[in-house]
């Protein structure tokens, strides 16, 4: 199985703010499969061999080099760290901490040596929904499901989860025709579903709460619409997977469900494409680098598209935004339009890590600003 950590929105934060003499940032595709992740383990020693040599060209004080190698020769020796592995591996180090994250995404090689981390990749995993939950959810039968990468669908145990509708409403069938006071016939029958879906709610707060990833329905009326009442979990998917999940197997309504989660990252670019259509018009929208570096400076950009795997080294000014173009790589400069991306996370904007062919024009990035500069 997948194991994965999605970065929280704080944690990115943290990332985006950090600055030092030596910040490395790794990216390494890895295996779930145990058996065959020594290739990667070799892999990560290699790379840290070349932003040691980056380092090094640079004049970093070997005091400052040391930590670092000595924090990633630990993890290369810790077995159980490997043993728990997903479809990609990002790395974050300093001479004083080092935050890994298992992801679910197919990410290319990568290694950023810089004052600051490379994250553009890292904001894939966030952009294009690759971990995602079902709830199965009927009368008498009720699953959570959760999906990572391109795994098959996998039932989990949540505690104090109910365990069906009638056991909840303390009778035999939720469908009794006598009354008892107001409760009985169609009425009596959605009282006790809200009661189920009450309590399914409240055992999926302990586990969802803090999390961005999808919960998606897999039910029919009226339990689906009664649940849709009832949610406090802000990502509710608002398509579902309209049919009784009763005996359908976890690895199908997991299919049903990439198939749905397909279809709202598609409604997004078409919805983002439209808006930038829009927006161009006004003078609100751009792809020229050098337009979105000044406006991700002083705060103008509300969305930014950004090519995961391109990178452009350089610096951009701190206060005027002009960017400043290198030949290569190297521990002097950075990735411009990972640089950019921060800028914006910093400013409250949103960043969308996309494939080339999904941004518009094409490029390396694109913008939408929040007003004309």
């Amino acid at each position: 199985m997948l194991h994965v950590d999605i970065p929280t929105e704080a944690e990115i934060s943290k990332l985006v703010e950090a600055r030092g003499a030596a910040l490395v940032s790794f990216y390494l595709p890895t295996t779930p499969e145990t058996q065959k992740i020594d290739a990667a383990r070799t892999r990560l020693k290699q790379l840290a061999q070349q932003a040691v040599a980056q380092l090094e060209e640079v004049g970093t004080a070997k005091r400052t080099i040391w930590p670092i190698e000595e924090q990633i020769d630990d993890l290369l020796d810790d077995d159980a760290f490997w043993r728990l592995q997903a479809n990609s591996l990002a790395l974050f180090v300093t001479p004083d901490s080092l935050r890994s994250y298992r992801l679910p995404n197919h990410l290319t090689e990568l290694v950023q040596v810089s004052d600051r981390f490379h994250l553009k990749p890292l904001l894939r995993a966030v952009t294009v929904p690759q971990h995602a939950f079902v709830l199965a959810l009927a009368e008498n039968e009720l699953r959570l499901i959760e999906l990572l990468g391109d795994r098959e669908g996998q039932e989990i145990r949540v505690p104090d989860m109910p365990k069906d509708a009638a056991t909840v409403a303390g009778t035999a069938n939720v469908n009794s025709r006598s009354y008892s006071g107001r409760l009985g016939g169609s009425e009596g029958q959605k009282h006790h579903l809200r009661q189920y879906c009450r309590q399914i709610d409240a055992a999926l707060r302990a586990l969802l709460s803090g999390r961005s990833e999808p919960l998606i329905i897999a039910a029919t009326d009226p339990l689906l619409s009664i649940y849709r009442s009832i949610n406090s979990y802000p990502h509710l998917a608002p398509r579902a997977i309209e049919t009784s999940p009763v005996r359908i197997p976890a690895h199908e309504l997991g299919s049903e469900a990439r198939a749905i989660m397909d279809r709202l990252h598609e409604e997004t670019l078409r919805e983002v494409a439209g808006l930038y259509a829009a927006r161009e018009n006004e003078g609100r929208a751009t792809a020229q680098i050098a337009r979105i570096a000044r406006a991700a400076t002083f705060g103008a950009v509300d969305t930014l598209l950004v090519d995961i795997d391109s990178v452009v080294p350089g610096l951009v000014d701190d206060q005027t935004g002009e960017i400043t173009f290198d030949e290569t790589d190297s521990a002097g400069s950075y990735g411009v339009v990972d640089e950019i991306a921060g800028r914006v996370l910093a400013n409250g904007g949103k960043v969308l890590a996309l494939r080339r062919e999904d941004i518009p024009e094409k490029g390396d990035l694109a913008a939408i600003l929040r007003f004309a500069i």
